[in-house]
């Protein structure tokens, strides 16, 4: 690169100038870029490399996909097709044309489906829909299963085919739904959950054939993904062919490869059941042959025992000895109940002798005589009483100031009725009250 702070003119050559350019474009751009927008003019030669222009409204730039990544797209390219597309930017030297220099490529609307499929499947997985402590297994022998899936597609076909052919037993109830479309996601999630609440299924399926990313989307709803974690039973999912993965799939107890891989996950072969049934009838059939002539050896012990012992002779000495017992004990009940009735008549006796009656005349006597007494005692108490608190009553009116009075005195009170002792207490003028024996005189002193 020349140095820019030199005053004189440098001349570049194409090949320089280009290069440079080139070289600039390199270091600002080292990793490519993202871009989107719509294919023109697009050409594919003999040497499988792909050409054409990538533009929008108000301009285009000219790309190139070489050989080796041409050959891993998906997707034939085509004009008019809106793509999303990862580049290095770049300089064509040779004829000095910015061009972009294509490493991946696919249509833009898949691109975004993928994108918000790894943004809602991160989403979902953080909140714990996809661990595998929550999974349930299959019930072994499932007596009625719920097929949530279009009625008219080739899966329900496949599926309906397999369980008929594994297990004619199990009963199969196709719960129609549409799989694409948005009328399909709620349709979906309102199915499982009327299939869950009903209590009639053991396991449900979900299902439908292969498609594009897009065709598939009614399996990669929020709101289908929760229904199925939701769900009371058991949900097995088959969205698509192998390859296809649907955050349905993440989330059901069990994910198939195909529909038809669900029905033989789903219920048993019935020839591996008559098989394992013929096992198991000449397995039982075996152990009861043995048991029963384990059975018949002991029988035969037993009886030769029983033959060795000669029970009619113990029984008779049992019977002779049974006999003698209740003798003894019919003598010795008889002897209990003569003792217990002397005992009784003892008591009796006693109890006669020590009857109340025998006791309570004296006793009322005794009451009477010891109540005369506490009368007597009473009577005499209160006359001491009365006598002495008439005693207490003539002192007490000896000395107060009323027997004073009745003898002619009186008591003198000023206007302070306080007792007037001096007759230099009351001034001149002043008002008293004379208290007599009988009644009160207020007078005033003049001098």
């Amino acid at each position: 690169m020349p140095d820019v702070t030199d005053n004189t003119p440098h001349v570049f050559t194409p090949s320089a100038l280009n290069r440079l350019v080139r070289d600039l474009l390199d270091d600002a751009l080292p990793m490519g870029v993202w871009i989107e927008g719509e294919l023109s003019n697009v050409a594919r030669p003999a040497s499988g490399h792909v050409y054409f222009t990538l533009k929008d409204a108000n301009a285009q730039v000219r790309c190139a996909m070489f050989r080796m990544n041409a050959m891993r797209l998906r997707f034939r390219p085509a004009d008019g097709m809106h793509v999303l597309m990862r580049a290095k930017v770049g300089l064509y030297e040779a004829r000095g044309e910015f061009q972009l220099v294509a490493e991946h490529m696919e249509p833009a609307g898949e691109g975004a489906l993928q994108r918000d499929f790894e943004q809602l499947k991160a989403r979902l997985g953080a909140e714990g829909l996809f661990d595998a402590e929550r999974k349930r297994p299959l019930p072994a022998f499932p007596r009625r299963i719920g097929v949530i899936t279009s009625p008219s597609g080739a899966a329900v076909r496949d599926v309906l085919s397999v369980l008929g052919r594994r297990c004619a037993l199990a009963e199969v109830e196709v719960l129609p739904v549409p799989v694409q479309g948005r009328e399909a996601p709620p349709a979906i999630a309102s199915m499982l959950r009327k299939a869950s609440a009903s209590g009639r299924y053991d396991a449900l399926l979900l299902t439908r054939g292969g498609g594009s990313l897009e065709d598939l989307w009614a399996f990669n709803d929020e709101e289908v993904a929760r229904a199925i974690h939701a769900s009371a039973v058991p949900v097995v999912s088959a969205v698509g062919h192998e390859v296809d993965f649907t955050i349905a799939d993440f989330v059901a107890d069990l994910r198939a490869a195909t529909p038809s891989a669900a029905a033989e996950l789903l219920v048993p072969d019935s020839t591996d059941l008559e098989r394992q049934l013929r096992r198991l009838r000449h397995r039982m059939a075996t152990l009861m042959g043995r048991r029963l002539q384990a059975a018949a050896q002991r029988a035969d012990h037993w009886q030769a025992r029983l033959s060795a012992q000669r029970p009619q002779a113990r029984l008779a000495r049992d019977t002779q000895r049974l006999e003698t017992l209740r003798r003894r004990l019919l003598t010795v009940t008889r002897q209990s109940a003569t003792l217990r009735q002397a005992r009784l008549a003892r008591l009796e006796a006693r109890l006669a002798a020590c009857h109340p009656r025998r006791r309570l005349e004296p006793a009322r006597q005794r009451g009477d005589e010891l109540r005369q007494r506490l009368v007597r005692a009473m009577e005499r108490a209160i006359e001491r009483q009365r006598a002495a608190l008439s005693q207490q009553g003539r002192t007490l009116h000896a000395v107060s100031p009323l027997a004073t009075l009745e003898r002619g005195y009186a008591i003198v009170f000023d206007e302070r009725d306080a007792v007037v002792r001096r007759a230099d207490d009351v001034a001149i003028g002043e008002r008293v009250r004379v208290m007599l024996a009988e009644g009160q005189i207020h007078l005033r002193r003049d001098s």
